[in-house]
């Protein structure tokens, strides 16, 4: 059954801490472990700052990436793809959610992880995700981002 966690970033996060530079270093950490993850987006805009965020975030690297829009692409295909469209049969590891829905494919994947920014509207939408979750009886984990940049789980279900 698939796993989900929240990662919760603390209400005075900066830009340092947004969700799309938590969502690199959460992809860059599942890309060390040898997983495939698919980060779902909901628009250009969102997918075309992500897409920058892995070029840019950690100084002198990168992580391998491309665009995913629901069409062949040619192997080898790299560890992260970014899309809206269901992800492709390669990509079923861990799926980073930066939609404001739950995906319809979500149970295909291992893991699913969810990054709750500090602000009200964002914490009220990532709870109905965590009751959609919870509801269908899926395990879910809660992080809190520490002091030090590090995680600290919360709660265990």
């Amino acid at each position: 059954m698939t796993r989900i966690d929240f990662y919760i970033l603390p209400e005075s996060a900066g830009p340092a801490d947004s969700p799309v530079i938590t969502a690199c270093r959460l992809c860059e950490k599942a890309v060390g472990a040898g997983l495939r993850i698919y980060a779902h987006v909901d628009d250009r805009t969102t997918a075309e700052g992500f897409d920058g965020a892995l070029w840019s975030f950690r100084q002198g690297g990168f992580i391998a990436h491309e665009r995913y829009d629901g069409q062949t692409i040619e192997a080898p295909l790299p560890p992260v793809l970014i899309g809206s469209a269901e992800p492709p049969d390669t990509h079923h590891d861990v799926l980073v959610n930066l939609g404001a829905e739950v995906p319809d494919f979500f149970s295909r994947f291992e893991r699913v992880l969810e990054i709750v920014a500090g602000d009200a509207a964002q914490r009220a939408a990532s709870r109905a995700h965590y009751k959609f979750y919870r509801d269908r009886g899926y395990e879910l984990n809660t992080f809190e981002q520490s002091a030090d940049g590090g995680w600290t789980r919360r709660s265990t279900q």
